[in-house]
């Protein structure tokens, strides 16, 4: 018995410290190896293909109009960019706002069926060499078309995936969500100088149009999907972080738990639907990248927590060495704190060695309720979206 409970518990220990630190470090040891040995980077030059910019907009009266002046301010040649927005299901006036502006072209029906269809349906009109997909809820930097388009240059690229920033008060970086989306940033710029993007994020993407598959109506990542099956077609997705989509935070934390629990079902739904991702032997490096950043997360890490604690006071209450004691009393600490967090972040307010511990607990938590309601099919395509802050 002893033995099972010390297995499990450096085996959980493991999974957990390379998941969130072991993978970022070994990363960067390949990445300097691959520099050593291969200097040659990927192509990179200032080119001007036709590109297609398509936003899906539902309900987003109080914010369109910053986001169409946003995009005409574009830096690209207007002859060569075209502006597609897709209001399919609004009901607020967001598609009568959009009609005021003849230099964009709306796309717009009665009925929702979810951003997927609405991006399906758009991408039946696009006929330029490059799309590139944005949220209607983000301003993009001024030169963010020709910084995503540059890397198209090498014939190898497939797809660019942009930066996303969380955005405060003052312009400042918000709290821990800025502060996890600037971890993530450093992880994608790692995974992409190894090789490729792994799954890009919705707020600011690109493919080849020719590489764009229809996505099932039913997905709810589809940002993930589109982005991942370029890899499967034998593409690389490129990172441009100076081509960037700004977002406020989510309006409280209960927004902020309403899209984690989304995403994470819709992790689930993603895994299935790539399943040949997993076979390391078909896709050496594109597999070690995708199972060590996003499959360990959304699964054996959570789990792994939760089997660290439980073997650790099981130890503990067979006698276990000062080691796992200390070791226990550690992690009591940490999750005391997480809790603390919890009861700030409920009354709005944060401090940042609170919320640090707290915003990392959320986000395993969530991962279990996107499980169950994955597994109870309860994750509609067509949501309601997170209110975020003004």
């Amino acid at each position: 018995m002893l033995l099972l409970l010390y297995t499990i518990f450096f085996a959980s220990l493991f999974i957990v410290s390379y998941n969130y630190a072991g993978y970022g470090i070994l990363l960067y040891l390949l990445v300097a190896v691959k520099r050593l040995f291969n200097g040659k980077q990927p192509l990179v030059a200032p080119i001007e293909p036709t590109v297609s910019l398509v936003i899906a907009a539902y309900n987003e009266a109080g914010f369109i109009e910053q986001k169409i002046l946003n995009t005409l301010e574009l830096d690209y040649p207007v002859e060569k960019l075209e502006i597609i927005f897709v209001t399919d299901g609004s009901s607020d006036g967001t598609p009568e706002i959009i009609s005021r502006y003849p230099q964009v072209k709306l796309l717009h029906q009665p009925g929702r069926h979810g951003k997927t269809a609405a991006i399906n349906r758009a991408m039946k009109q696009v006929n330029s060499e490059i799309v590139v997909f944005c949220d209607a809820n983000t301003l993009l930097n001024k030169e963010a078309i020709r910084n995503i388009v540059k890397h198209y240059a090498d014939e190898n690229t497939g797809g660019v995936a942009g930066e996303k920033k969380v955005i405060g008060k003052a312009g400042e970086a918000a709290s821990t969500e800025g502060v996890y989306w600037k971890y993530e940033s450093l992880l994608k710029r790692m995974d992409a100088s190894l090789y490729t993007v792994v799954g890009a994020a919705g707020e600011l993407f690109s493919v080849r149009t020719a590489l764009y598959q229809p996505v099932e109506e039913s997905v709810v990542l589809d940002d993930f999907v589109i982005s991942l099956r370029v890899n499967m077609a034998g593409y690389r997705v490129a990172y441009a972080p100076d081509a960037y989509a700004m977002e406020a935070p989510s309006f409280s934390i209960t927004e902020e738990h309403k899209r984690k629990v989304r995403i994470c079902a819709g992790g689930f739904q993603a895994m299935g639907m790539l399943l040949p991702l997993l076979n390391i032997f078909r896709y050496p490096v594109v597999s070690f990248l995708y199972i060590s950043h996003r499959v360990l997360r959304w699964t054996l890490s959570p789990l792994s927590l939760a089997l660290l604690l439980l073997s650790n006071l099981l130890i503990v209450l067979n006698g276990g060495a000062v080691f796992y004691q200390l070791f226990l009393a550690a992690q009591l600490a940490a999750y005391a704190a997480a809790f603390a967090g919890y009861r700030q972040a409920k009354r709005e307010r944060r401090s940042k060695w609170l919320f640090i511990p707290f915003y990392f607990v959320f986000m395993n938590i969530s991962v279990y309720e996107g499980f169950i309601r994955f597994i109870g099919g309860k994750q509609s395509a067509a949501w309601e979206k997170a209110r975020r802050a003004a």
